[in-house]
């Protein structure tokens, strides 16, 4: 009886030790939309919200630089750059009261401010880190905000000092109950997948959603090269829930009619389809939200 125990226990001891711990996210039914950045009056009440998806609504942006003509940056003190006056705290309690399903996230960084690029351009990780936690957790707070979104694409820093300022930022407004979620927002270029590898590297236990911008690839993706990209970044971001995306303007990637939900279907019955997000809701107010609600209307379905 004891020799038979004895050979259970190593049975299982060596299934511990072969047996690696699995990295396959779940699948889920979460939609996230970009919204507010280019200032043409879009309200979160204009966009169709399916009761049956989490919803996430991301503010962009808010940026570590001057609200000046001039922008100039600021050393990880936050400024909000995104439309305030449709998209203002008041708008947020409305819109999450009236609607239990939804969370509101804001975006850091984005592509521009004033008439140049936003650069990640920290002092020094320490008084970078201590100037955003200060300055976003205000933000935050008067927003009512749930959780936040890394989307800088241009740096004046290297990968390292990048991933300990994000890394520690997050560390700090998890720990401390400001945030309950965090993603990321990388796209296939050398210089922004070096940066955020490293966090993820590092940091990826933090990263609840891996925003991958999908639409930066060429105009014109087919079903098949999309679903070749989201493997790529699947295995960059491993054990991560990458999020299959496109542009409502229609400027890049797999759009909504060449065949991105044929594409997400696929990704689907795989089992891989860890949710959607849309850039942004600016652009598909002009086409009455229609690929909204058919993503939101997938993701619904069983």
């Amino acid at each position: 009886m004891e020799s038979s125990k004895l050979i259970l226990s190593l049975f299982i001891l060596q299934a511990l030790f072969i047996s690696p711990p699995s990295t396959q996210a779940a699948p889920s039914n979460l939609f996230r939309e970009y919204i507010g950045a280019e200032f043409n009056n879009v309200k979160f009440s204009d966009v169709p919200i399916n009761p049956n998806v989490d919803f996430h609504f991301i503010l962009s942006f808010a940026i570590d630089y001057t609200t000046s003509s001039s922008a100039s940056p600021t050393d990880g003190n936050f400024n909000v750059f995104w439309d305030s006056d449709n998209l203002g705290p008041s708008q947020v309690s409305s819109i999450k009261s009236k609607h239990p399903n939804v969370k509101v996230a804001l975006s850091l960084g984005g592509d521009s401010v004033g008439n140049g690029y936003a650069y990640f351009n920290p002092s020094s990780v320490d008084s970078w880190v201590q100037n955003a936690v200060s300055s976003l957790t205000g933000i935050i707070k008067e927003y009512n905000l749930d959780g936040i979104d890394i989307d800088y694409e241009h740096f004046s820093a290297d990968p390292d000092t990048f991933a300990e300022c994000i890394g520690q930022l997050l560390t700090t407004l998890k720990g401390n109950g400001i945030i309950s979620f965090a993603s990321i927002a990388p796209f296939d270029d050398d210089q922004v997948q070096s940066h955020y590898t490293a966090l993820w590297k590092s940091y990826g236990h933090l990263i609840d959603y891996v925003n991958f911008q999908f639409y930066a690839y060429d105009q014109g993706t087919s079903v098949s090269q999309f679903l070749n990209y989201f493997n790529t970044q699947r295995s960059n971001y491993n054990g991560g829930k990458v999020l299959a995306s496109f542009t409502s303007d229609g400027s890049g990637g797999l759009s909504p009619n060449d065949g991105f939900f044929t594409a997400c279907s696929r990704l689907k019955s795989r089992g891989e389809l860890y949710g959607i997000f849309v850039w942004s809701a600016d652009d598909s107010k002009a086409n009455g939200f229609r690929y909204e609600k058919q993503s939101q209307a997938m993701l619904a379905s069983h």
